[in-house]
């Protein structure tokens, strides 16, 4: 093998769950003695692997753009091949194989094997949950399952992924205790559904037993849950938040609406009581929590009065966090094959926009409130002038930042406290 064929760069498009899965491969091919970069400039390399998302319309058109950004290159010359694998191929393999006959091969979902197989290596090394993070290191997503046995109406993930499916909460703790050796201070925990973690192998809600044994690795500073579903709330949860100092008072709930009207059409299983009643709980036994939620507008049916039914909402619930997405028509999903796609995507987009005007406003109400206050962060990087880092009540990337100067030289996964004297809608600005 020359050094040119040894030369790998992967592109990770999508979601923290894509990352994670590239981040294992970057390690099995740096240990099979290649040299890897990954969501960098590429400049020339022999192989490029691409991990896809296919979840909405807007991913799907990122994909294939990726794609052909490849085959431009590896038509100048500048790359050799070309592995397509995720979401995407995964969905809609056949059509993509016919289409793009300049991409070498296209695998599904990912499969680390069959990856190196045609790279013509045969086995993994150990230990193949082993991963190279390419963020600084501090952090890392702890993919705890995969698939989804939710039904709603708009969603391609079940069809993409497949049924839900537990990792052994053995293999998961064996994972966080590998990676808080590797310098890792805070777990990102992730699935299509962390609340149904358990209930396929285990006949039960098991993740406040993993959070509470994972909060038992003596390194692990931070436990974050992303992507509670609302409904078949794990019992006590909220309770093992409240008490374990080590998990971060956040919770990322997905609501997507609160009409029930909207929320039967999209074949939720929670409606707008069980949603109030759950928000209440966590206010009242967590005051300090900081909730994010994302949103849908436009869902097929959405009438101006549920629309007034969700700006309320999110008037009245002051979101600390919170993300707004409009309705993508997709095949296969109820909602794409029995539904008509009626509103039209001007207003989906205006009123997306207007809540996120709303939600501007309680930001920056919520991040005044924290002037004058000394808050503990974790240091994210360094741009020559100011730190950047985020509380416990912020993840990375989709949250706020804290931009702070600090006298005393500072290190990413650093902890320090930081006084906040001034605040925008998204940032915080103090000083350690």
């Amino acid at each position: 093998m020359t050094h040119s064929e040894k030369n790998i760069h992967i592109i990770t498009l999508g979601c923290s769950k894509n990352l994670a899965d590239s981040e294992k491969l970057h390690y099995q091919l740096t240990k099979a003695g290649y040299f890897v970069t990954h969501n960098q400039n590429i400049d020339k390399c022999d192989t490029v692997i691409i991990n896809t998302c296919g979840f909405i319309n807007d991913a799907k058109e990122e994909s294939i753009n990726t794609i052909i950004e490849a085959i431009s290159l590896k038509a100048a010359g500048k790359i050799n091949k070309i592995i397509v694998f995720g979401c995407l191929s995964e969905r809609y393999m056949q059509e993509l194989k016919a289409e793009i006959p300049e991409v070498n091969n296209w695998l599904g979902n990912y499969n680390p094997e069959s990856l190196l197989r045609i790279l013509g290596k045969s086995t993994l090394e150990k230990p193949e949950y082993g991963r190279h993070t390419d963020n600084p290191g501090h952090y890392a997503y702890l993919k705890i399952a995969e698939g989804c046995n939710r039904t709603c109406a708009f969603c391609a993930i079940p069809l993409i992924k497949g049924k839900f499916i537990s990792q052994t909460k053995e293999s998961i703790i064996e994972e966080a205790n590998w990676l808080s050796q590797k310098g890792v201070k805070e777990l990102i925990l992730i699935a299509q559904d962390l609340s149904y973690y358990g209930r396929d192998i285990y006949k039960k809600a098991m993740l406040p037993k993993l959070v509470e044994e994972l909060s038992k690795i003596e390194k692990i500073e931070w436990i974050r849950l992303h992507y509670l579903y609302p409904a078949m709330f794990p019992n006590n949860l909220i309770d093992v938040m409240a008490e374990n100092k080590k998990i971060c008072k956040y919770a990322d709930i997905p609501f997507q609406h609160i009409s029930d009207n909207m929320l039967k059409a999209m074949k939720r299983q929670h409606n707008k009581t069980s949603s109030m009643k759950l928000i209440e709980e966590f206010r009242n036994k967590i005051p300090n929590i900081a909730l994010r939620t994302t949103l849908l507008t436009g869902f097929p049916g959405e009438t101006d009065r549920d629309y007034e039914e969700l700006l309320n909402f999110v008037r009245q619930v002051e979101f600390d966090r919170l993300g707004v997405f409009t309705y993508s028509h997709e095949e296969n999903t109820y909602a794409g094959e029995r539904l008509k796609d009626n509103i039209p995507q001007k207003i989906k987009e205006e009123r997306a926009a207007y809540i996120m005007e709303i939600q501007e406003e309680i930001s920056l109400k919520k991040n005044k409130e924290k002037i004058g206050k000394s808050i503990k962060v974790i240091v994210d990087n360094f741009n020559g002038e100011h730190y950047y880092g985020r509380t416990e009540f912020d993840s990375v990337e989709v949250d706020n930042d804290v931009i702070f100067t600090s006298e005393t030289p500072m290190q990413p996964g650093n902890f320090i406290n930081v006084k906040i004297n001034e605040a925008g809608s998204f940032e915080l600005f103090g000083k350690a």
